[in-house]
């Protein structure tokens, strides 16, 4: 089947770049891909380089990426500042949401497609879920929520999440999302919808359908899954037990060279980097998924391009970054915060305050 030589499939082909991965070493491999990306930052966008840099400040304690982590809260901070300014209404959170929905009106992938359906009369989720939720649980992270907080809270409170997170046309469209977003809304102090999150996943991907999932809808299963166990560290700041997710650990395991064939980069080193922060470095599934990254490498370019061969260096960011972590992983850290010593953030974008 042609659907079977998609993803990283295509890429482990080159028997030639297969060769080169492993004469070097994991570690090797990292700090080549790191080297590409830290020449190049100035052509990440804001959000890319706040995704990068606290990624790479988290696994290295590296002064270098302090202006990037500074950039990342400076945007959060206008973000929850829009936010605070302008949501005072439902109706004001529907139109910012009717306004979003407008970016999925060309989309002809299926995705996109998936999504403009699902969000048609949920138009506010599109404003909570990536908007607020993502802000307000990044600034928790640093130690940090906006001056205006009780507020934003307010505007949470006015819908049921519940009711996002466990309608199954909405895990086919978000599946990764919704992950994220019951896990910070739990990071947060507000409702803990975890369990019933989950519970609905399986409702919605029972494993024995996996032959019948387009490529499309078997990734967003993986990543739904995968998302779950890093956004339960909240993203690398805390290692996780293996119980807690035994059911995500053993598909992998059972399930891997499935997933090798219909997957790609960016999915096999998030699956690698679970079994990280889980402490299974040593776990099969762990040297199956570095082997596959290393040997998805391209050493001309010092990157690992898309499936389709391409190597921009801001759209190859997310897989990349993830590539790193997985060759070169250094534990989870929680840092940066407000007031950690030694510091770090040492000034804060206006709108933010320390959340004790």
């Amino acid at each position: 089947m042609k659907v079977l030589r998609t993803g990283i499939a295509a890429i482990l082909s080159l028997t030639v770049m297969t060769a080169c991965a492993l004469s070097s070493t994991p570690a090797q491999d990292a700090a080549l891909i790191k080297a590409t990306y830290d020449s190049n930052l100035s052509e990440l966008s804001a959000y890319q380089l706040g995704h990068y840099g606290l990624r790479m400040y988290r696994q290295t304690q590296d002064d270098d990426y302090q202006a990037a982590v500074w950039t990342d809260m400076a945007r959060i901070a206008s973000r929850l500042n829009d936010y605070s300014a302008t949501l005072h209404s439902k109706d004001e959170v529907k139109a910012e949401g009717e306004a979003r929905l407008k970016s999925y009106d060309s989309g002809d992938g299926e995705r996109d497609a998936l999504r403009h359906k699902a969000a048609q009369g949920r138009e506010e989720y599109l404003v909570l879920g990536a908007g607020l939720i993502s802000s307000m649980a990044r600034a928790n992270e640093y130690g940090l929520k906006h001056r205006n907080d009780a507020h934003l809270r307010e505007i949470l409170s006015w819908y049921d999440f519940h009711d996002y997170a466990t309608n199954p046309e909405m895990i086919r469209a978000w599946a990764a999302q919704l992950a994220n977003q019951v896990y910070w809304l739990k990071q947060l102090g507000e409702d803990d919808l975890t369990q019933q999150f989950e519970f609905a996943f399986k409702a919605t991907y029972p494993d024995k359908n996996d032959p019948m999932l387009s490529v499309q809808q078997y990734n967003n299963k993986l990543y739904g899954m995968t998302h779950i166990i890093l956004a339960a560290s909240e993203y690398y700041r805390k290692p996780v037990n293996e119980a807690d997710f035994q059911w995500i650990y053993d598909y992998f395991r059972q399930h891997f060279d499935t997933i090798a064939v219909r997957s790609k980069p960016d999915v096999i080193a998030e699956i690698g980097i679970t079994f990280m922060l889980a402490g299974l470095e040593n776990d099969p599934v762990a040297a199956k998924s570095q082997r596959l990254i290393r040997e998805a490498i391209d050493r001309e370019e010092g990157m690992i391009p898309s499936v389709s061969g391409g190597t921009d260096i801001a759209k190859g960011e997310h897989r990349n970054v993830l590539a790193i972590m997985l060759l070169d992983w250094h534990g989870a850290n929680a840092t940066p915060m407000v007031n950690q010593e030694p510091s770090v953030i040492e000034s804060v974008p206006w709108g933010l305050v320390p959340k004790n």
